[in-house]
């Protein structure tokens, strides 16, 4: 969860370190600190809280080094303390090391070597790593490879997950990555050489990107780097084109990544739908899935597995697969799934969604779905990434990096591609290509249908100021509006810290009604369906007990006066769209609720935005 960054070049380390972390703030902000290497030296600034914090700290000191790793820190092991913060040093001050993950036996690491005379500075499992490279690297004869083969010894006496970046001071001129469970990526440029935890950290300055393997090593040694297994044998050095451009990680006009990120979505959407419509127009077409056509045929069940906001688009994609495609459609928890010993049923298919494609829990999800032997598929935002790599196919989002912690492009274009497959897979059962062409063209419309509704924005930001001192709120909506319902409820506690949660709209009656009171809103969402009338006498009953109402509703569903205090209109859309449209509205309302509260809805507290960690 945390964000590594190295840099080795001809410049000055300092200011490609700061911006980096700025970049991987996302992954973690409660301290931040960098290490470089002076020749005889390491010099090592820690501060906590935020980034800036360590900049601030940065101004009067300018390093002139040319090589130096830095971290921005989700505390795992330890409170939130300087000492805790990374870099860490060994007790001999001859290793400096940056780490993202849990070393899971780092006590019994620890034990041993306290009994070898070896004292610690802090309560982190990154520190036992660090030391314990130390202790190796002492104990092995003097060669080239001493650095190189002290961490892979140390690494292979240690479980769990790791990306880290070191630096040893009889090296000045060499950098050494390693990965397991952890991203890690190496930036290639003209004039330097970048390790870190995701590309973003280094656009601009490099030209190329190489995504490590679990069990791999990135060696950074002068102008030049080698990708190597933890036994010494080269690996595969696979350098792709950076697809990330300054102006997507970067702010711009905009104050907050997630005001950007909401605002982005017609375009993210267009990118997502681009070229993948089938010539005769009534299909869709996922080249990711090329080659697996006769299993898709012919499966019989489908299991999604996610987490948070990916989790809620695979509940939405539920409803929409099992109306277009009539195949049964199961939703579980990644964190659980691979703990239930869950039968092999049939011809099942299991589909990961996970935006950034490192998420510890799916991943493991993954890796359970095949030891039994099952058909597993990717949805993921992030070219390179495990999840991407570690699933027999996929999909990718196409929607630009995705900083703000709380998810919403992402959601969105995550529904967007389940309603694809749903058409893909329906349109090789029984739907008909009627309905397949009414869908393509719904889909075609949608993003000019997203950027109306944000065109919308102020009267979304009026509601978040007659409401924003609520402390309860209740999300409620049926079918495909029901995990848009959870959906914006989890927005909400995200970023603001108010209690929220969301229901089925008819579970209302079913105990969630005792909390009705003048103070608690109800946001109701309601469908273009047969069933909006069910919902609406659900709103009545929350007025009759003088609960506020607020409901999103399509253009041409009528509201009986007196039945919502607040009405947002929505387009008349195809119901396979609706679930994206509804909930757009309940982004900004997060949004502009969190800002009117004074609170940073980048950066919301206890949280980070991939979780690589169990």
């Amino acid at each position: 969860m945390c964000g590594i960054i190295g840099y080795l070049g001809k410049g000055i380390a300092q200011d490609s370190l700061i911006d980096g972390l700025r970049r991987l703030e996302y992954r973690g902000y409660d301290s931040a600190g960098v290490a470089f290497h002076d020749g005889k030296t390491f010099s090592l600034s820690r501060e906590t809280g935020r980034v800036e914090n360590l900049a601030k700290s940065l101004i009067s000191g300018c390093s002139k080094s040319s090589l130096g790793i830095a971290h921005t820190r989700w505390a795992t092991h330890g409170p939130v303390t300087v000492s805790n913060t990374h870099p860490h040093l060994s007790h001999d001050k001859k290793f400096a090391l940056v780490h993202n993950g849990v070393i899971e036996n780092f006590s019994t690491l620890k034990k041993f070597l306290i009994q070898k005379g070896i004292k610690f500075e802090s309560e982190t499992d990154s520190e036992v790593l660090c030391n314990l490279i130390a202790y190796h690297y002492a104990e092995l004869p003097e060669g080239k490879d001493r650095f190189i083969d002290a961490i892979s010894t140390a690494l292979g006496k240690s479980r769990g997950a790791y990306g880290i970046a070191v630096m040893c001071l009889d090296y000045p001129d060499m950098m050494v990555g390693a990965r397991r469970g952890s991203p890690l990526v190496v930036g290639i440029g003209d004039d330097a050489n970048f390790i870190a935890s995701d590309a973003s950290a280094f656009v601009g300055r490099a030209k190329e990107a190489v995504y490590l393997k679990d069990g791999e090593l990135a060696i950074l040694k002068g102008g030049e780097f080698r990708i190597t297994n933890q036994e010494g044998h080269d690996a595969e050095a696979i350098a792709q084109p950076l697809d990330q451009t300054l102006e997507e990680v970067e702010l711009g006009d905009f104050g907050s990544y997630m005001e950007k990120e909401i605002f982005e979505q017609p375009t993210a959407l267009r990118n997502t739908l681009r070229g993948r419509f089938g010539d005769d127009g009534t299909t869709a077409k996922l080249g990711g899935l090329e080659g697996h056509e006769d299993e898709l045929r012919n499966v019989d069940r489908i299991v999604f597995v996610a987490c948070g906001t990916a989790r809620h688009a695979c509940m939405v994609a539920e409803y929409l697969i099992e109306k277009l495609a009539r195949v049964p459609v199961e939703v579980e928890h990644a964190s659980e799934f691979r703990y239930r010993n869950s039968p092999k049923s049939g011809r099942s298919l299991v589909i990961a969604v996970s935006q950034s494609g490192e998420t510890l829990d799916t991943l493991e999800a993954v890796r359970e779905a095949k030891t039994k032997g099952l058909l597993t598929l990717g949805i993921t935002n992030v070219v390179g990434s495990s999840l991407a790599r570690e699933t027999d196919g996929g999909v990718y989002q196409r929607v630009g990096p995705e900083i703000g912690v709380a998810s919403t492009k992402a959601f969105s274009s995550q529904v967007c591609l389940c309603a694809m497959l749903g058409l893909a897979l329906g349109r090789m059962r029984d739907l008909s290509p009627t309905d397949g062409a009414n869908l393509v063209e719904a889909l075609k419309d949608m993003p000019d249908l997203v950027a109306g509704i944000l065109q919308k924005g102020e009267q979304i930001r009026k509601l978040a100021v007659k409401y924003a001192k609520s402390e309860h709120l209740l999300f409620l909506g049926r079918q495909s509006l029901y995990p848009v319902a959870l959906e914006g409820a989890l927005k909400l506690k995200e970023i603001s810290y108010a209690h929220a949660e969301g229901y089925p709209a008819a579970e209302l009656k079913h105990g969630p009604i005792a909390l009705i009171n003048p103070e608690c809103p109800c946001i109701f969402l309601v469908e273009g369906t047969k069933l909006s009338a069910k919902t609406i006498a659900n709103m009545q009953e929350v007025k009759a007990r003088k609960g506020p109402v607020i409901a999103f509703v399509p253009e041409d569903i009528e509201i009986p006066e007196g039945t919502a205090d607040d009405i947002f209109r929505l387009p008349v859309a195809h119901e396979v769209v609706r679930p994206i449209l509804a909930n757009l509205p309940l982004q900004l309302f997060a949004y502009h609720f969190a800002q009117l509260r004074g609170l940073d809805v980048d950066k919301p507290r206890n949280l980070a935005k991939s979780v690589t960690v169990e």
